[in-house]
């Protein structure tokens, strides 16, 4: 493995997880009903883990299929034209940096960004009503694999920087780094609920959360570049 595409995929799992809070407000609320719609009883646990595994693997999915159709063109782009690379970067570090004031709660920008996927979703959306309630692992998978499409400033920031990978594979790789780093909290969703709750709503992680989110697209910025 390349030295670049390790950084890539690491600091894209270090997204995932900084983004955690912001995931929960998109996510958690259906990752929870899974845990609440299982009766309690023998294996309660079990199959708990089972099905917020099934769901969470359809949401990463979901994430990795994306990034791999944006860089069918994407790719391509950015071999041809040292332009398009530019603007893919330059496109990628400000997406960064709404999402990491978004977290900061200091501007709701991001939520304009999230509008461009609204159409795709409005077609998916009533899609979701057919594994409700969920009541096997397949149902899960399912309802993952079509909530991974709900539009999201913090998946679309990321998709952004998958978007400059040199490869399809990468890019897919990318976003599947970053789901994983999104799977302590989700699946936290359905065992520690209140504890979650309160992380999301502590200011100061938010704030921390928010200013590295920043950093990393300040980072992704083709600054130098740009000046020559």
């Amino acid at each position: 493995m390349q030295p670049e595409l390790y950084l890539s995929y690491s600091s894209a799992f270090l997204i995932g997880l900084l983004g955690s809070t912001h995931c929960l407000g998109m996510c958690g609320g259906i990752s929870a009903s899974l845990s609440m719609a299982l009766p309690v009883g023998k294996g309660f646990r079990l199959r708990q883990t089972i099905m917020l595994l099934a769901f969470n693997l359809g949401r990463v999915g979901s994430y990795a299929l994306i990034a791999a159709l944006i860089a069918i063109f994407s790719t391509s782009a950015a071999g041809q034209w040292r332009w398009a690379a530019l603007l893919l970067m330059t496109m990628a570090g400000l997406l960064l940096i709404f999402m990491g004031l978004s977290m900061g709660q200091w501007w709701q920008g991001i939520r304009f960004v999230e509008k461009v996927g609204a159409p795709v979703w409005k077609r998916l959306a009533p899609l979701t009503r057919r594994f409700i309630p969920v009541n096997n692992s397949g149902q899960a998978l399912a309802l993952g694999a079509l909530w991974g499409w709900l539009p999201c400033g913090l998946v679309y920031s990321t998709l952004g920087w998958a978007a400059l990978q040199p490869t399809i594979g990468a890019a897919a790789l990318t976003m599947l780094f970053f789901g994983l780093g999104t799977l302590p909290s989700m699946l936290g969703t359905g065992y520690a609920a209140n504890w979650i709750r309160n992380l999301q709503g502590n200011r100061g992680f938010r704030r921390i959360s928010g200013a590295l989110l920043i950093l990393f697209g300040l980072w992704t910025l083709p600054f130098q570049a740009l000046m020559h």
